[in-house]
């Protein structure tokens, strides 16, 4: 079959192919949900230990040691404020605020990463003022309570520098919800020329005088078909 063949199929049904691009663009656009829209809370702090001071206890540099200390902690610290304990503490400081935000959900919206021996995290969060909330309290719990998650640090734990406070900034529409209508358009715009080509198959109308030939009979004439005019019912000849 020649392409002119397939094209001829699809005008001849062009209307199948355009009413269910048509009825899929309003379903999309009528029951599609609407996005939440989410932010996002970000923050930079380092973490640092003290140098030793008791000269019994001095092995090598203080500073060098200190430094190789604060790398090490950075590193674990990584981990720390992805944990369901960090979570749970977080969980409790708004708590005591009137704020309720299960341990959990903190848990997976908040991402860490590590450069050198500074650290940034990203909280991600679908309320603007409870966000706020919970990257103060993220804050303030990595400044005060730190050292329970490092017991060999003693009470005083290590110290913790906020560098950047956290800022909140509304997040755009991800990639998901971009390309969800144009796939739907191209699946329904497939589904077209597939249901056109299937009627085309199932319909046994002679319309051309090829298929005529095709079955062993002379074509001897051909009459033109009625403009758009002619078909209208008013102008039909009883």
């Amino acid at each position: 079959m020649e392409l002119r063949e397939y094209w001829r199929i699809l005008w001849r049904r062009w209307w199948i192919v355009a009413g269910v691009l048509l009825l899929v663009l309003v379903g999309s656009a009528v029951y599609r949900p609407h996005p939440t829209p989410m932010f996002q809370a970000s923050m930079r702090f380092t973490i640092g230990v003290s140098p030793e001071s008791d000269e019994e206890r001095i092995t090598m540099d203080p500073l060098y040691s200190s430094y190789l200390a604060s790398e090490y902690i950075a590193d674990d610290f990584t981990e720390i404020v992805k944990s369901q304990s960090f979570a749970g503490d977080v969980s409790a400081r708004l708590a005591g605020q009137g704020i309720v935000v299960p341990a959990g959900a903190i848990q997976g919206f908040t991402v860490s990463e590590k450069q050198h021996r500074i650290l940034t995290m990203h909280i991600t969060w679908p309320d603007e003022a409870q966000l706020r909330a919970i990257a103060e309290a993220a804050s303030e719990t990595l400044k005060e309570e730190n050292a329970k998650y490092f017991k060999q640090l003693g009470s005083e734990g290590a110290e913790v520098f906020v560098i950047d406070p956290p800022r909140v900034v509304p997040l755009g529409i991800s990639l998901k919800d971009r390309l969800e209508t144009p796939i739907r358009l191209a699946l329904a715009l497939l589904a077209g020329i597939g249901l056109a080509f299937l009627l085309h198959y199932l319909d046994d109308t002679i319309r051309e005088p090829e298929e005529v030939e095709a079955l062993g009979m002379s074509v001897l004439g051909r009459l033109p078909p009625p403009g758009w005019r002619e078909r209208l019912p008013w102008n039909r000849q009883p």
